[in-house]
């Protein structure tokens, strides 16, 4: 991790809007500087036109279907479309109040939600933010504006992690789609049934883009403690006594097999899923999936 934003994520730092906007602007100058310049969040490619193939094109771009009917080689451009609407939308339950070394899941979603819309600001992007648990469902809606990062770190630190996922009538607002857009999902998936996989479901058209970002602490993932321990739900308030030691292997199996599923299930329904630790960095969290994305869009 960058020593800078190591030294900056401190709840003091984490819930001020200069605060965050510094870390955001941390992390993202690192991307653009030297071979990251063109990192990009929103930027789509659609298709334009072709042409012959010339003496050192990129051969990835060669058009083999066209080969077939033609037998010749034709490279098929694309131009850049920068004007993609992003909709950040963060689960803002109990769960997500789940802390770690310091850091809770919702603090590390924040900062993560900041940097990206920080960046999708300097690409010229519209975006927005949608914050949702069962009590209150609140919006920043997208435009293009000079203030609008501003509204949407406003609205960021003041968001809590309270009650239960929301599954009533009050989302159905959050499926307005208009257009071509991204929507970044920053949620913890946790849920009373499949509320959350349905929720998912929905936000996924044959137009826009899905990026779903699962976060888990290292602690939950693995049950890396000795002893025996009484956990509670953060959600339910329901309490468990466990022997870690004699349930560590039979947790760990059921929760890599949860983690498997809700993977494939994601790919099937064509919808990018990024599973994110706790321990990992966030800055090399967005590096690494904008480094993946821009080798998609190639």
């Amino acid at each position: 991790m960058d020593p800078r934003i190591k030294e900056l994520l401190s709840p003091a730092t984490l819930n001020s809007i200069n605060g965050l906007e510094l870390i955001a602007r941390v992390i993202v100058e690192g991307f653009m500087s030297g071979s990251n310049k063109s990192q990009s969040v929103g930027a789509g490619q659609e298709f334009s036109q072709y042409r012959s193939y010339q003496q050192g094109d990129d051969l990835r771009q060669l058009d083999w279907k066209m080969f077939a009917r033609s037998e010749r080689y034709y490279i098929k451009e694309a131009d850049i479309e920068t004007n993609i609407t992003v909709k950040f939308m963060l689960d803002a339950s109990q769960s997500m109040s789940y802390e770690e070394k310091g850091i809770t899941k919702l603090q590390y979603a924040k900062v993560m939600m900041a940097a990206l819309a920080y960046l999708a600001r300097k690409q010229g992007d519209t975006f927005g933010l949608f914050t949702v648990n069962d009590q209150e469902i609140k919006s920043i809606l997208p435009r293009f504006e000079q203030q609008q990062f501003i509204r949407f770190l406003t609205e960021l630190v003041q968001v809590k992690g309270e009650g239960k996922w929301e599954k009533s009538k009050g989302i159905e607002q959050l499926f307005d789609h208009h257009g071509k857009e991204m929507i970044v999902f920053i949620t913890d998936l946790y849920d009373d049934g499949e509320d959350i996989q349905h929720f998912i479901s929905r936000l996924k058209t044959k137009r826009n883009e899905v990026i779903v970002f699962h976060l888990m602490g290292q602690h939950e993932t693995h049950l890396d403690f000795e002893g025996s321990f009484t956990f509670e739900d953060l959600e339910t308030g329901i309490k468990t006594k466990a022997d870690t030691i004699t349930e560590q292997k039979g947790y760990k199996s059921r929760v890599q097999d949860w983690l498997n599923q809700s993977r494939s299930w994601m790919l099937e329904k064509q919808i990018n899923y990024h599973l994110v630790q706790m321990n990992e960095s966030v800055d090399e969290v967005l590096r690494n999936f904008l480094t993946i994305r821009k080798r998609l869009v190639r």
